[in-house]
């Protein structure tokens, strides 16, 4: 883990020049994980949903989409750009995420995640566990097919 001071903050539609750019750098192309700025725009107006950006050394490095909804939240989108990785930046985010949503009476915070993505290393790693799956939900660079994983973890 990085002795930097990670420096979360609460986002908004100003920062989507930001997630944009995040985005294309967090994400494989070849994978179609990225949503479109209109998405975020659409997502960022509904309501219960927030957006947290994390920066590390005064640089966006990475941010968390999440909705939530009565008693239960789904993390949407989480992503850190590959220079900031095992540094702690996804941990934060997800703690920052968790305590949110205690925060805000929800009991219980879902994800969804392809089989095989490197970050359910992280997700389990923070208390998350398999709740359900969707067989051949994502479809690979080669053709090949992946399960939708979802996962689970109480907030309190």
């Amino acid at each position: 883990m990085s002795t930097a001071a990670i420096d979360l903050r609460e986002g908004d539609v100003r920062d989507l020049d930001r997630v944009d750019r995040l985005m294309a750098e967090a994400f494989d192309p070849r994978w179609g994980e990225a949503w479109t700025r209109n998405q975020v725009i659409g997502i960022l107006s509904v309501p219960g949903v927030w957006l947290t950006i994390a920066e590390l050394n005064g640089r966006a490095v990475g941010f968390a989409l999440v909705r939530g909804v009565l008693d239960e939240a789904e993390l949407l989108l989480l992503a850190v750009i590959p220079n900031a990785r095992r540094k702690g930046v996804g941990a934060a985010l997800l703690r920052s995420v968790v305590t949110d949503c205690a925060m805000r009476g929800i009991a219980s915070l879902h994800l969804e995640v392809r089989d095989g993505n490197e970050a359910i290393k992280l997700y389990r790693n923070s208390g998350f566990s398999k709740v359900g799956e969707r067989r051949d939900y994502y479809r690979g660079p080669n053709g090949q097919s992946y399960a939708a994983l979802t996962l689970r973890r109480p907030t309190r």
